[in-house]
């Protein structure tokens, strides 16, 4: 429980109290905040943390950000940057942005009677004192490229200004790109394991979903509201969400076998602000559930047979005039009679087009891909939808992309992207995605394209010429993509879906057209994305290697005889052949045969990685077989 005073408090330093005599009044009224910590992040998406005290930042605040602090270069994700030969790299501090506090609820300031807390500060990565480099600077290269050339788009096709709310471009002070994160986390109690079918039961029945919270569930999530609030994040919603069963109350009066999942909202910022809002509520939302002996997991699927945690993903494109209004570069001035302008629809097209590269950014990791299969709205294809007119906007929820619309309010017009979750890389995926879009935008400008040609571009049936979409492709339907179609039709029409991290980072050897769009004006160089596509396969193959096989080798172990061989059925028997021949494929060898898991391992020791691949694949059938025979094999015991 969080017993402070919350007004007394200090949470955010906004962007424009950088200068040293501002932060010296601020720090100095709380003297609370012991420490000073750089947040940079590297290509992998993991950000660092320090602790310089207090007292030393406040000597010479400008120094300080001139030249920041020296880390191992070595130690953070930059391969092929940053090697153990050339591994210098400095966290420099970016005072454009909000900075926040991180407050330590385990540990009280004794003077005040406060949380001790650390200011940390969004910063970026220098390589050998020249060469910016990570995640925040890919983003910030993104958007500052994306409003530059879309600007001079607009110059040079004022056409798209008869469907826009301005007389044209001469109106226009500035581009203004607007993002937002869904956020969905599962919670538990330590040591406690929910009955996986219990959980898929109450799934099929809606029993959780935006249902009351109770318990310490309801006390961690309201104050987490609360202190996000103080934060500045302009808290929109929190409610349960689809996956959970109710809690147990036990004897002593206290909550045991709390399995519930959650989601929290919050308004939209800049697209590199909402990607730092985001990395610290969930060390906020971690921190305080923490105090209610709650574990919080962020992982996209942390149980098999039971929804996952998605993280869709808001964006937009505005422009503020020098009249002081702002237009939404998406909404066509006649929102009743059309979806869209022909920024908007050319955005949507190139997101959609260039996908296949988009993608490694969005899922990067094992945990990512075991949530993107058919089934509990996660996306698996390619594929958006409007709405079946333009006064009844869509909320189709089995697409990749949706455009998010209200009839009467322009500034609404958003695309939410919807298979990222709670570990991608925001940074990454705002980048590649508002990247995808600068490409369908200029498409769609340079061949002056009306929304309503776009449309029908987009609407293009399978085998259709398009000027810019592929032709063997489906790119729009109004339909439920999981229950009217079959596996054979969504992989034909809308592209056949990565399995594994391997089949989806490939994707850069497969496409190296659609790779340039990362390569324009050096947002993205040739030694980035090689160092990015090397991030990912040290860390699929270790994971693989070193932590998925092991794990399934302990389930494998623990799928033991359990029945007695005088006192059994040949149902029992029938049951256990069946599950012994898995145990045996998948974890045992013998002279003549090594086992699947075996063979995962050599093929990754020798970078066979299409081998690997394959193998994961028929090595996650098996081990689905294997857990449902083992549950129907046991529920027959007594």
């Amino acid at each position: 429980m969080l017993s402070y005073d919350l007004n007394k408090m200090l949470f955010t330093i906004p962007a424009d109290k950088h200068e040293g005599e501002d932060l010296r009044e601020i720090l100095g009224r709380h003297p609370e905040i012991k420490f000073v910590s750089l947040v940079g992040i590297d290509i992998g998406g993991h950000d660092t943390d320090e602790k310089i005290p207090v007292e030393e930042f406040l000597k010479d605040p400008e120094g300080f950000y001139a030249a920041g602090v020296q880390t191992d270069g070595s130690s953070v994700v930059l391969p092929k940057i940053a090697e153990l030969n050339n591994a210098k790299v400095d966290i420099i501090p970016d005072t454009t942005v909000n900075w926040f506090i991180d407050h330590n609820f385990n540990y009280r300031d004794p003077e005040t009677g406060l949380p001790v807390g650390t200011l940390r500060i969004p910063s970026s990565l220098v390589h050998n004192d020249s060469e910016r480099v990570g995640s925040r600077v890919i983003l910030r290269d993104a958007i500052t490229n994306f409003k530059k050339d879309l600007m001079d788009l607009l110059k040079a096709h004022p056409y798209v200004f008869d469907h826009l709310d301005a007389d044209g471009p001469d109106d226009i002070e500035d581009i203004v790109i607007t993002a937002a994160t869904e956020l969905e986390f599962w919670v538990k109690t330590p040591d406690d394991d929910a009955d996986r079918e219990q959980l898929s039961t109450a799934q099929m029945l809606k029993e959780q979903y935006w249902k009351r919270t109770t318990g310490p569930v309801r006390t961690a999530l309201e104050e987490t509201m609360l202190v996000l609030q103080k934060y500045g994040f302009e808290m929109e919603m929190g409610h349960k969400e689809v996956g959970g069963v109710k809690a147990k109350l036990g004897n002593s009066g206290n909550y045991d076998h709390v399995m519930e999942q959650l989601e929290i909202d919050w308004k939209y910022s800049s697209a590199i602000q909402a990607a730092d809002n985001e990395n610290h509520i969930k060390y906020v939302v971690r921190d305080i559930f923490r105090t209610y002996g709650l574990e919080v997991t962020f992982m996209a699927k942390p149980m098999e047979g039971v929804a996952g945690n998605g993280e869709h993903t808001h964006m937009g494109v505005a422009a503020r005039l020098k009249d002081g209004r702002r237009i939404n570069l998406f909404s066509h001035s006649d929102s009743e009679k059309q979806f869209m302008s022909s920024v908007g629809f050319g955005a949507l097209m190139g997101l959609l087009k260039n996908y296949d590269v988009v993608n490694p950014f969005v899922n990067s990791s094992n945990d990512s891909l075991n949530r993107l299969k058919p089934g509990y709205e996660a996306p698996v294809c390619t594929v958006t939808s409007l709405g079946h007119s333009a006064l009844k906007p869509s909320r189709n929820r089995t697409v990749l992309v949706g455009l998010v619309r209200e009839v009467g309010n322009p500034l609404a017009t958003r695309f939410e992207l919807r298979s990222p979750n709670p570990k991608s890389n925001t940074y990454l995926v705002l980048a590649a995605s508002y990247m995808a879009m600068l490409d369908g935008i200029k498409e769609a400008l340079e061949n002056e394209k009306r929304p309503e040609q776009l449309e029908a571009s987009l609407s293009k049936d399978y085998g259709e010429e398009d000027f810019y979409l592929e032709k063997d492709r489906v790119y729009r339907s109004e339909r439920d993509v999981f229950e009217e179609y079959t596996q054979t039709e969504r992989d034909r029409i809308f592209g056949k879906a990565p399995r594994t991290v391997w089949e989806n980072i490939k994707a850069f050897d497969r496409y190296p057209e659609k790779l340039e769009i990362f390569k324009r004006d050096g947002v993205m160089s040739d030694l980035t994305l090689e160092s990015y596509r090397e991030a990912v396969l040290q860390q699929w193959s270790t994971e693989l290697h070193n932590r998925i096989i092991p794990d399934i080798m302990d389930f494998v172990r623990n799928c033991g005889k359990a029945h007695s061989d005088i006192d059994c059925v040949d149902y029992d028997r029938h049951y256990w052949e069946k599950i012994q021949r898995l145990r045996n494929q998948l974890g045992r060898d013998t002279l003549d045969e090594l086992c699947l898991l075996t063979r995962i391992k050599r093929a990754l020791d020798s970078g066979n990685y299409d081998t690997a691949s394959e193998l994961q694949i028929e090595m996650q059938k098996k081990v689905d077989e294997l857990s449902t025979l083992y549950i129907i094999y046991k529920k027959n015991l007594f």
